[in-house]
């Protein structure tokens, strides 16, 4: 158990109010948010929990750019729930719940960078065409479950890089260059396997985006482990 202060506590209500008021999440989404941040505080230490703060931010400002457009097309999300809260960062949750093993470092970044990916490869990718990941010769609608596109990859590995910095300068992983190895890679590893379940299984209705969502940052966590031994 880490030592925290009572500021932190405050700082963390006052983010999930934010989120609220900013309409980034639903009211039970944003409790859910405070609950499981101040159990990462306690768990592994605040610098943890801002790291889930900035793919919060990153995924805010990339769900509304070019909100008019996505609102043309029917793509925009906007206001988050609790199952999204759960999907994305129960993972992350539990690997900072468990860092007092070294691996579990990898498996949070990894996770985190997936999260991160995956949302900003969503919410920018659908600004161009994307192709069916099973069959990239296939073009399908912005929005398809498991379609891929340039411009949704590079903005999903460019997120995963800063969570990778991010978790460098906040002092969570101590070297630079196995930070970014960890959340590039298992970050691109854990979007693509949401494309793919997404492709497989969501279009079929045999599962849905939560599921999906809740699979890849496992994918992310799994990889993050293994790549902080390599």
């Amino acid at each position: 158990m880490k030592d925290f202060n009572w500021i932190y506590i405050i700082i963390c209500i006052l983010i999930g109010f934010l989120t609220y008021n900013r309409c980034a999440l639903d009211f039970w989404g944003s409790l859910l948010m405070v609950i499981m941040g101040f159990l990462i505080i306690v768990a592994a230490g605040f610098n943890w929990l801002i790291l889930i703060f900035i793919f919060l931010i990153l995924s805010l400002l990339a769900t509304k750019y070019k909100k008019n457009y996505k609102k043309s097309m029917k793509l925009y999300e906007g206001r988050r729930n609790a199952r999204n809260v759960i999907s994305n960062g129960i993972i992350p949750f539990i690997m900072a719940s468990f860092s007092y093993y070294d691996g579990f470092l990898g498996g949070f970044i990894g996770s985190v960078a997936t999260a991160t990916a995956d949302t900003l490869a969503s919410e920018i990718g659908v600004l161009q065409t994307p192709r069916l990941i099973t069959d990239l010769t296939r073009e399908v609608k912005p929005g398809t479950d498991g379609g891929v596109s340039l411009l949704g990859t590079a903005a999903g590995i460019i997120g995963a890089g800063i969570i990778g910095l991010s978790a460098y300068f906040l002092n969570i992983c101590p070297n630079p260059l196995i930070s970014v190895k960890i959340a590039v890679i298992a970050g691109t590893i854990g979007c693509f396997m949401d494309s793919i379940l997404g492709a497989l299984f969501e279009r079929k209705n045999y599962i849905n985006n939560e599921q999906v969502n809740l699979l890849a940052t496992v994918t992310g966590a799994a990889a993050g482990i293994i790549l902080l031994h390599f």
